[in-house]
This record gives C-alpha cells, sequence and structure tokens, in this order.
C-alpha cells in the first residue's frame, strides 16, 4: 500500500521542487531573456501574495537571506519547513521514524487559519512594497 504523505511533507516536497527551479531559473531568464510575471500583477496591477517567490528563491539560493526576506519573507518558511521534512521523509522511508499520526479536525482547522492568516500576511506585506499601502 502507498503511503500518504502529510501536509508538511507535501510543502517540503514542493520545497525542494522550488529549490531545484530557483537553481537553474538564472540561466534560463539569462539564456532567453524570458521573465515569470505574476499573473494578477500583470492582469490588474496588483501584487499577489505570492509575489516575489521567484526571486525570494533564487536570492536564497545565492546565499542572500536579507534580499530573499525583502521580495518575499514566506520563501524563508518554505525553505526551513524543506530542511526539516526532507530528512525526516527519508528516516520514515528507511523505518527510523514512525509515520506520522493524522491530524484531528480540530488540528485542520487550525493550520486552515494560521494559513489564511500567512497568506493575508504576504498580500499585506506586497502590497507595501508596492506601494498600495
Amino acid at each position: 500500500m502507498r503511503r500518504q504523505y502529510s501536509i508538511p511533507e507535501r510543502l517540503g516536497g514542493f520545497g525542494v521542487a522550488v529549490a531545484s527551479a530557483a537553481a537553474v531559473w538564472p540561466a534560463v531568464t539569462a539564456g532567453t531573456g524570458l521573465g515569470l510575471p505574476c499573473p494578477l500583477r500583470w492582469a490588474t496591477g496588483i501584487p499577489c501574495p505570492g509575489c516575489g517567490l521567484t526571486a525570494a528563491a533564487v536570492d536564497l539560493m545565492h546565499g542572500r537571506i536579507l534580499a530573499s526576506l525583502g521580495d518575499n519573507p514566506a520563501a524563508l518558511g518554505l525553505a526551513i519547513l524543506t530542511a526539516v521534512t526532507v530528512p525526516l521523509v527519508v528516516l520514515r522511508h528507511l523505518g527510523l521514524v514512525a509515520l506520522p499520526a493524522p491530524w484531528s479536525a480540530r488540528t485542520r482547522r487550525r493550520v486552515e487559519v494560521a494559513a489564511l492568516v500567512a497568506a493575508t500576511a504576504s498580500w499585506c506585506f506586497q502590497l507595501h512594497r508596492f506601494g498600495f499601502v
């Protein structure tokens, strides 16, 4: 039977994908001249909560932590979560750490609220960064 991954483990996997993309993205943009525009900002002029994540991830890959925080602080949180969950997933696959227990409905609800608060804070940060508030 195939094991289900927890939400933090899935976010850690996403973090690995982001780090991989951030490692090659500068070469892609330098070679092609293409950028990655924010669809909401492109269509409306208003930044989204995720604006700056690509630049922040590239900055983190180059060790520019303060620049990354200026682009989008959520990238650092994702990097920390990835650094914790990837080794944990490996240890679980080796059978050295127990599988995660399912979250209760109450815990899931708390995490949903925390994610909503984090997204709202990120959006406020982006609105301030781009001079909307």
